[in-house]
């Protein structure tokens, strides 16, 4: 079994979020795609605008139900900080030694892996799958559907009182509301 790990904040996850993560399932590129939350991103600009990692997890849980090849990965929430994702694979090979682990990764992440840390070793153990962004073009990237969908922007009309309905699965936006997050 091969699973794609698609690490990040997911502060919050968003309907993009869910969309690719379907699609690279159905694909046949990976079986499953591990939701691994990151609770502190080194490359981040500003990890003060981060909801507690409990709520951040829940948020995925519930934006997964109903999809059995998506799974939620908590690994990087046992790891030394800040997480890097070389640590995160090998961690993962060492839990899981029967399954096989690619790193999945936007193009405009692509465009600076050669700042991750052990960038050539990820490279060369994990086999990226790399996905389209919206402004970023990296010619390895597989043909799927972009998204222009941005968690910094869900943040902003939430803060704003704007609906983010039809960007964030339902349960999602109710948890957001409930839990009165990023106002």
């Amino acid at each position: 079994m091969t699973a794609g790990i698609f690490g990040g904040s997911f502060n919050p996850v968003h309907n993009g979020h869910i969309a690719l993560a379907k699609a690279l399932a159905s694909s046949g590129a990976v079986d499953e795609v591990w939701f691994t939350l990151s609770p502190l991103n080194p490359l981040k600009a500003h990890p003060e605008e981060l909801v507690p990692d409990r709520q951040r997890m829940e948020m995925l849980k519930l934006a997964i139900e109903g999809a059995p090849q998506l799974r939620v990965c908590d690994i990087e929430l046992s790891l030394p900080r800040p997480s890097y994702t070389i640590t995160t694979l090998r961690t993962l090979d060492r839990l899981h030694p029967a399954i096989k682990f690619r790193l999945i990764i936007g193009s405009d992440n692509m465009l600076i892996f050669d700042r991750w840390k052990a960038h050539d070793e990820i490279m060369r153990e994990y086999t990226p799958i790399v996905y389209p962004r919206p402004g970023y073009r990296w010619d390895g990237a597989l043909p799927l559907p972009v998204h222009d969908i941005s968690s910094t922007r869900i943040r902003e009309m939430v803060h704003n009182r704007q609906s983010i309905d039809t960007l964030v699965p339902p349960s999602v936006a109710n948890y957001i509301r409930h839990h009165r997050l990023y106002r």
